[in-house]
């Protein structure tokens, strides 16, 4: 037996490995029985609630939830569509806005059933460890944290040497092509009714993109670069990589080697139908203060790390209290209302290097509400 024979050996029994983990770990989550088991739909049902049960909507499916769980089941099982369309509405996020396509509550239902015993299980486990949106114990907090992390560790071996390259895409919901995301659901999942019903959420948004309001659009919008996410990590070898949703940062001591590495992403991201934003893309010398997820970041001489708050937030923050003055007054909001709102955006500044800010802002909020102070602690 020769050298290359003995390798192909080896090759195939650790294919053959490989492919028994897997479907030991991930086979389990491809059966159609777990989301439309009563166990799951009632689950999913009390779940889905939460946070919005004072909608009538709502009221008038739990008021007759066995029944409407089990017309759903039969329903799944049959093999009928079970989407009811959309309820769309505009929203204006921070001066952006944002087209929304909720789904009927019965509908939303049979997703949360989805994500929750099909998709969110079997798309997280293929995930690198720096994509912090959407999932359990990770979020914007996480994704700031493991940036500072990665800073440190290139200081510690570089210095301020070198870039960091931010990619933004642009209108990522709108743009993401739907071919893409079929063939994942057909490379992990055999059970056709899975893969039929995943896809039906997808292809009930049109030709292309996922709708804002549903929850598989998160899931597979966190889904979608994941190949772009392992490429940068494992063929490009960036270790400081990270991905929050549409905002991706990579971070190396050559320049010259992160604008190949955008050039080669580029390519992956258009066979998903991601179109990168151009003015927003762009690789920052170390040496200057850089801006990731409304966060700017420095780096001192002596490696410190500073996170401001972006100049955006604090002057949107002005602005929202004096605006929620004039509500108090007019008997619209309730002070506890407020505070408890103010207390929130105290909380998200404790994360960053802001005490000045925050003291500034304390004095604002003193100025503007000290008539309706009913004698609780300040914040």
């Amino acid at each position: 037996m020769t050298s290359e024979e003995r390798r192909e050996q080896r090759y195939q029994r650790r294919k053959a490995a490989r492919l028994k983990k897997r479907q030991e770990t991930i086979g389990k989550y491809d059966d159609f029985e777990r989301v439309a088991s009563l166990n799951s739909l009632y689950e999913a049902a009390r779940e889905a609630s939460k946070g919005v049960d004072w909608k009538a909507s709502v009221q008038r499916y739990n008021s007759l939830l066995l029944f409407n769980i089990s017309k759903t089941r039969a329903e799944l099982l049959a093999g009928k569509d079970i989407r009811r369309g959309f309820i769309c509405f505009d929203i204006c996020e921070r001066g952006k806005l944002r087209h929304i396509k909720s789904v009927h509550f019965s509908e939303r239902v049979v997703q949360k059933s989805f994500c929750t015993n099909i998709i969110y299980p079997t798309f997280t486990r293929s995930l690198i460890y720096d994509n912090g949106a959407s999932q359990q114990g990770k979020g914007t907090q996480f994704a700031t944290n493991r940036l500072t992390t990665h800073l440190r560790r290139h200081f510690r071996k570089y210095g301020r040497e070198g870039g960091i390259l931010l990619i933004d895409f642009s209108d990522y919901f709108g743009n993401v092509a739907h071919e893409p995301l079929f063939e994942i659901y057909r490379q992990i999942f055999t059970d056709p009714r899975v893969i039929a019903l995943g896809m039906s959420f997808i292809s009930a948004f049109g030709d292309k993109g996922l709708g804002l309001g549903s929850e598989t659009s998160q899931i597979n919008a966190v889904m979608l670069p994941n190949r772009a996410d392992h490429y940068a990590k494992e063929v490009l070898r960036i270790r400081g990589y990270g991905r929050y949703m549409d905002d991706t940062y990579l971070l190396h001591h050559s320049i010259a080697y992160l604008e190949e590495c955008l050039e080669k992403l580029r390519t992956i991201y258009s066979e998903y139908g991601i179109v990168i934003n151009e003015k927003k893309t762009k690789i920052v010398d170390l040496k200057h203060g850089f801006t990731f997820l409304k966060t700017h970041f420095y780096i001192t001489e002596t490696g410190r790390i500073i996170k401001k708050p972006c100049r955006d937030s604090i002057t949107r923050e002005r602005r929202k209290l004096k605006r929620q003055a004039a509500l108090v007054a007019s008997g619209v909001l309730t002070f506890d209302e407020v505070r408890r709102s103010y207390a929130s955006w105290r909380g998200s500044m404790s994360h960053r290097d802001a005490y000045r800010t925050v003291q500034s802002m304390d004095r604002l909020f003193n100025r503007l509400f000290i008539d309706q102070w009913k004698g609780g602690p300040q914040p």
